[in-house]
């Protein structure tokens, strides 16, 4: 259904009982600034920044669900009840200025245990701060100099089950409107989901059915205990961008799975399985899957990826190609790119009071 509004980006979204005030979302983005999983000052001006600027949902980081499924030791953490005061500060913050909180649980698998980028990215033992095992879908090795991963056995997999869900409950306490389950990037769920990663051959790999299963049966778990009235999205890697890896037919696929569990809008992106994929990176590049993946499988979806000038993002959603987007280094580059943006469409931009005698 096309939306009838002369700035369709600027539209309200409906999602269950949460109204976003337009189509533009803050991408979770990975701050690395953490002391043992608990929020800073950092994280709160950081996400209420662009709160203020006038995103309509605004995600909290990568947030690990168990503390060694870290991508690094100053990785957000959601593993314990004691973060769970910290993360509301955030949550209530971006509230009050007119924006849902989201928050994204993830688990690194075997990316985890890194160094934060600007100190090189490159693995950490456990004399540098990192930790041991890392674990994956099976013993496969991300790429030179990481560590060869364990497999995790069925305990494990209900181990990084019932994180999730327990997640899932401290999410809620801490005030979050939206939940994102992170199945993309090469972490965790994707190891499972990606024939490149997952090896396995009892139910949790091989098939599609089986490759999927992890990622349905948290899906499950994180809906047992986030109420009805509140959405959950799930951020997958569409294409592996390598031959014999995961693919968007499978995307479209899983979606067609995800949508009867309770999953409410599929946020689009891509890569970071395997090190060396030859990504096309251009603006919008990663447009194409979130408009295939609404037409095909029949629910909501966000596009990500070089979105970065205000007619684009617009004309994602007026074209229907997805429901909204989800914007990421513009909105480091630009935290008031929403205010901006309305300008530039003509569109009524939702500006503070404070900031009203600035306003165009």
């Amino acid at each position: 259904m096309s939306i009838d509004h002369p700035a369709p980006l600027f539209a309200p979204f409906t999602l269950r009982s949460v109204t976003l005030r337009n189509r533009i979302g803050v991408s979770p983005m990975c701050q690395y600034s953490s002391v043992d999983g608990f929020a800073t000052d950092w994280h709160l001006v950081h996400l209420g920044s662009r709160a203020v600027g006038g995103a309509g949902l605004v995600f909290a980081e990568a947030t690990a669900v168990t503390a060694d499924g870290r991508i690094s030791p100053a990785d957000l953490g959601i593993w314990a009840d004691a973060h769970v005061d910290q993360l509301a500060r955030c949550a209530q913050f971006i509230a009050r200025q007119g924006a849902a909180p989201g928050i994204q649980l993830a688990h690194a698998g075997r990316k985890a245990s890194t160094a934060p980028p600007w100190q090189g990215g490159h693995p950490l033992g456990v004399e540098q701060g990192g930790w041991r095992p890392v674990v994956a879908a099976s013993a496969l090795a991300f790429g030179d100099g990481y560590p060869v991963p364990d497999a995790l056995t069925l305990s494990g997999i209900h181990g990084v089950i019932g994180a999730f869900r327990s997640a899932a409950q401290r999410a809620l306490d801490a005030g979050f409107h939206v939940v994102e389950l992170h199945a993309a990037h090469g972490y965790l769920l994707h190891q499972f989901l990606s024939p490149l990663s997952n090896h396995r051959d009892d139910a949790y790999g091989g098939t599609l059915e089986n490759r999927t299963r992890l990622t349905r049966e948290v899906v499950a778990a994180v809906r047992d205990v986030w109420p009805d009235h509140l959405p959950l999205f799930v951020r997958i890697s569409a294409t592996d961008w390598m031959h014999g890896g995961w693919d968007a037919d499978q995307s479209v696929e899983l979606a067609r799975m995800l949508a009867p569990l309770g999953v409410d809008l599929i946020d689009c992106s891509s890569g970071g399985i395997v090190p060396g994929a030859r990504v096309p990176v251009a603006p919008g590049y990663q447009v194409e899957f979130a408009r295939r993946i609404r037409r095909e499988a029949a629910i909501a979806t966000a596009a990500i990826g070089l979105i970065t000038v205000p007619q684009q993002a617009d004309t994602i959603v007026r074209e229907e190609s997805a429901d909204m987007v989800l914007l990421a280094r513009q909105e480091l580059r630009d935290p008031y790119f929403p205010l901006h943006a309305a300008q530039a469409l003509g569109a009524t931009g939702p500006w503070p009071v404070q900031y009203l005698r600035a306003a165009p």
